[in-house]
């Protein structure tokens, strides 16, 4: 975040037409909790990447670890909580198991991130 000054309103003046908008517009908490906790999941570097390779080609655990130069083990804790979000999932072809992005907003949200940090 860049260091910049903030212009704070020093009048006391409640637009209550405004307010009513908002508090009749807003979205219910329990949606806004979960919607907190998918952004979190999108907070971690490695989870990241796992999503920017994944946006690329679907690919297993063995081939996430060797193009990440990380472990299997690391890959597959990183997997398993993106699963739980509903941002990754698989596909099983015999032994190997498949890894890719659930569906196309995985890939929205994750490009408008970089998009908006590259402006």
């Amino acid at each position: 975040m860049k260091n910049e000054n903030i212009e704070i309103c020093t009048c006391n003046v409640i637009h209550n037409d405004i307010v009513e908008k908002v508090n009749n517009s807003m979205v219910n908490d329990k949606i806004l909790e979960e919607a907190a906790q998918l952004l979190k999941v999108f907070g971690d570097k490695t989870r990241m990447k796992i999503l920017n390779a994944l946006s690329i080609s679907e690919m297993c655990v063995c081939d996430l670890a060797n193009a990440l130069n990380m472990t299997q083990s690391a890959i597959s804790h990183q997997l398993r909580v993106l699963k739980g979000e509903r941002l990754v999932k698989y596909r099983r072809e015999g032994k190997v198991v498949y890894y890719s992005l659930d569906d196309e907003h995985v890939e929205k949200i994750f490009n408008i991130a970089l998009e908006h940090v590259q402006e």
